[in-house]
């Protein structure tokens, strides 16, 4: 299955918090969306590996995209080697996206500058066509996907350009409340976290908030771009009369 956009991210929830909406207004517009979790999240204070599975699961639902993967790397201590880095081309190469999205380049998680650049690696060695993978035992195709957006997560970075997820902000706090364990929770039988707070939740929606007014809509999601992005016409400026 070819994928317009595959989203990556380090833990099951990076993709919710930092680009849901981004992916559900894509599917809207008739998109492909795939998203591929390097890890099953098993460090995290509450929960388990089988809870954040199912969590996973529900919030791909929500989301409404086509197919969820995990490479199951090992939470906080995947290695930037030879391995995981074929792991992730051979994803590219399945899914052949034209769109790439994945971790914040530096955040206040170690793993998601080291997922960032290992899947940027990954995304330019997988259009070398030297470097051999397999699928189903038939050597896979290179494949060079033309560009690679960074999301921005806890820590603020300035977006290269702002995405409108006006209309679809409520199904992207859906989408990330199905991590019960993780997000907006009242049980109190795991320790509390930086995450679990009501606090934490309500500076989600004003990021989004923020970002939306800087374009003079409701709500937006910023990326942060590896390279200039080119343009042939205004029309991608120009709001269509409706």
């Amino acid at each position: 299955m070819k994928a317009d956009i595959l989203a990556f991210g380090v833990h099951p929830d990076d993709v919710e918090l930092s680009c849901a909406g981004t992916l559900i207004a894509s599917i809207a517009q008739g998109k492909t969306a795939v998203v591929i979790d390097l890890t099953a999240g098993e460090l995290g204070t509450r929960g388990t590996a089988a809870t954040r599975k199912k969590e996973a699961a529900d919030a791909a639902k929500v989301m409404g995209i086509h197919k969820r993967e995990n490479l199951g790397m090992a939470d906080g201590f995947f290695k930037h080697d030879e391995k995981n880095t074929l792991k992730i081309i051979q994803v590219i190469r399945r899914y052949q996206p034209e769109i790439i999205l994945c971790n914040a380049p530096e955040d206040r998680h170690p793993d998601h500058g080291r997922s960032a650049k290992l899947v940027s690696d990954a995304v330019f060695l997988a259009g070398l066509r030297k470097i051999v993978t397999h699928e189903q035992k038939k050597i896979q195709k290179a494949w060079r996907t033309p560009y690679t957006f960074h999301y921005i997560q806890d820590r603020y970075i300035k977006p290269d350009f702002l995405f409108d997820i006006s209309a679809y902000h409520d199904q992207k706090l859906k989408a990330i409340l199905c991590y019960k364990t993780q997000f907006n929770t009242k049980d109190h039988a795991e320790p509390a976290t930086y995450i679990s707070s009501p606090e934490f939740f309500e500076s989600l929606k004003a990021r989004a908030l923020i970002m939306g007014k800087q374009i003079g809509v409701s709500y937006a999601e910023g990326f942060i771009s590896q390279k200039l992005p080119g343009i042939n016409s205004f029309d991608a400026f120009i709001k269509k009369a409706t």
